[in-house]
């Protein structure tokens, strides 16, 4: 483990503002393998992030990725169904946890997404995660075509509480497994966000193996 990595998994048990989600990479890069799937490095739980702020644990969301726009955060809720309009994807969604590993676990079902539990929810303050397969056993999956979203696309997430919050893309990146930007991609942030996450790069039919990641970076942008 860096000593980076060390410093920053100190300052997140010790309840750091500056970081809710940062994990060791070295003990979380998962090898997408088996079943062509989708595995990620996995934030530890971090409801502290959803916690706090004004009455209800709500709070005016801020941020230069959240465009400098005011959009009141939500209760924690429970997701149950993700809907992107640009890729024709609706989904129920599978909850998910981490592995003995501290990887993420992935969903059983390639068709459909899974929510990070440990995390934020969904229109909560926070990065919440939503991950998927990008393939299974050679046939497409889910998040087959994640990397093709563009800035400005939306994502639709139903929560049980009735709400559905809407996200809107502002950027799609790929990084190799090896060097994962953990704290790029979970670092505490006060508005509520969204991560989507699949495998990405060239399929290693010998391995099972995906090297990168791809991920959605979005912010919530509406609630009905």
């Amino acid at each position: 483990m860096s000593r980076s990595v060390r410093w920053v998994w100190a300052r997140f048990r010790h309840g750091s503002a500056a970081v809710v989600a940062a994990v060791a990479a070295a003990l979380l890069l998962s090898a997408c393998g088996g079943q062509d799937t989708a595995a990620s490095q996995a934030p530890p739980p971090a409801r502290n992030a959803e916690r706090g702020g004004t009455a209800g644990g709500r709070t005016p969301a801020t941020g230069s990725e959240s465009g400098g726009r005011s959009v009141t955060v939500l209760d924690r809720s429970v997701p149950q169904r993700v809907a992107i309009p640009s890729l024709g994807v609706s989904s129920e969604l599978e909850t998910l946890g981490q592995n003995g590993k501290g990887a993420m676990t992935t969903p059983k079902n390639p068709d459909l997404a899974g929510w990070y539990e440990p995390g934020p929810t969904p229109g909560s303050r926070g990065p919440a995660v939503i991950a998927g397969h990008v393939t299974w056993n050679g046939a497409d999956a889910v998040f087959k075509k994640l990397k093709t979203m563009k800035a400005g696309d939306t994502v639709e997430v139903t929560r049980q509480d009735g709400k559905t919050a809407t996200f809107t893309v502002d950027r799609v990146e790929e990084y190799p497994k090896k060097e994962f930007p953990t704290l790029e991609v979970y670092k505490n942030i006060d508005y509520a966000g969204l991560r989507l996450i699949t495998c990405g790069g060239d399929f290693d039919a010998d391995r099972h193996y995906y090297p990168n990641n791809v991920t959605v970076f979005a912010r919530m942008t509406g609630v009905a």
